[in-house]
């Protein structure tokens, strides 16, 4: 693929057009196409309308680290260090050495997403019909369920390395055989408040309530209801974190910008017609490669329960 292609405008043109069944240059669209999957790159202009989407639609891409690593091989490595800063007494060595154990690397390998979306023809030849941006955000809202789900989820194994992962997610800070108004303080504590500074909750709706309904002992709620916030730090809800159980992991608190999530290409997408035919509807198969993992898993602490 001609990285310079996708910038081209003639080539965004012909790309819509192509995916429309609309006339266009084959030589053009074509210096769009990626042998890897057999589809066709979103132009630039495009993939800044569904980066936005997607946006929109993801927690992780809220909350996360985004990396941009097209091109290359499989496997990469990402680089994580504790940068260093230290009061030096005139004529004394700068301690450069205490450093050096601190930078470590992270294998990021490229997993295969793929979203399929169908419309009907009649949406799709309608001239007055906003094709461009519907598919897009579409595709968008379909990638980013699969994702949020994967960042959560993922055992590393052709998808994501989760944060709750057991052994490469985030490390537990509280272990608990039920949800308590202290066991979520001590969770608070458990994370180093270099982290805490940047600081989020992470849990679903029934834990969320959960947690609402929590006094101490002077009758003080837990969840401040005025700007939904426990302890000064906002909480999110995903509904891919599991609810409070024997062996769950109901809540996660720490800062999320060290889960990283590095995309290993762009968008392509392929138009399908052959399978909808009958049904007068036309097919769109979206491919794009990425990975997912925390690289600092004491940047996010985990509330275990264990009977």
């Amino acid at each position: 693929m001609n990285e310079k292609i996708i910038h081209n405008t003639d080539y965004k043109n012909h790309f819509w057009n192509a995916l429309r069944g609309r006339e266009h240059s084959a030589a053009v669209f074509g210096e769009g196409r990626d042998i890897q999957t057999g589809g066709y790159v979103l132009p630039a202009g495009s993939e800044d309308g569904y980066d936005r989407a997607i946006r929109k639609e993801s927690l992780f891409r809220n909350i996360a680290t985004v990396v941009r690593a097209y091109g290359g091989s499989e496997r990469i490595f990402a680089k994580d260090y504790e940068d260093l800063a230290a009061w030096v007494p005139e004529g004394e060595a700068i301690p450069l050495a205490n450093g050096m154990e601190d930078f470590t690397k992270h294998a990021v390998d490229s997993h295969k997403l793929a979203a399929f979306v169908k419309l009907d023809n009649d949406f799709v030849h309608d001239a007055a019909f906003d094709f461009e941006g519907y598919l897009t955000k579409r595709m968008a809202k379909c990638f980013a369920r699969a994702e949020d789900s994967g960042f959560l989820t993922g055992d590393g194994k052709d998808q994501p390395t989760g944060l709750l992962h057991p052994e490469k997610g985030a490390e537990a800070g509280v272990t608990t055989s039920a949800l308590t108004y202290d066991d979520v303080v001590k969770l608070y504590f458990s994370v180093k408040p270099e982290y805490r500074r940047n600081g989020v909750w992470l849990m679903n709706d029934e834990t969320a309530l959960t947690l609402r309904t929590l006094k101490d002992n002077n009758g003080n709620y837990l969840w401040d209801h005025s700007s939904d916030t426990i302890l000064g730090k906002r909480v999110e809800i995903s509904e891919y974190m599991p609810s409070a159980g024997n062996g769950k992991t109901p809540i996660l608190f720490g800062d999320f910008r060290y889960y990283w999530i590095v995309l290993r290409s762009p968008v392509t997408v392929k138009r399908i017609t052959e399978l909808y035919v009958r049904y007068d509807q036309t097919g769109y198969l979206a491919i794009k490669f990425l990975d997912g993992k925390l690289i600092r898993r004491e940047a996010v602490k985990a509330l275990r329960i264990v009977a």
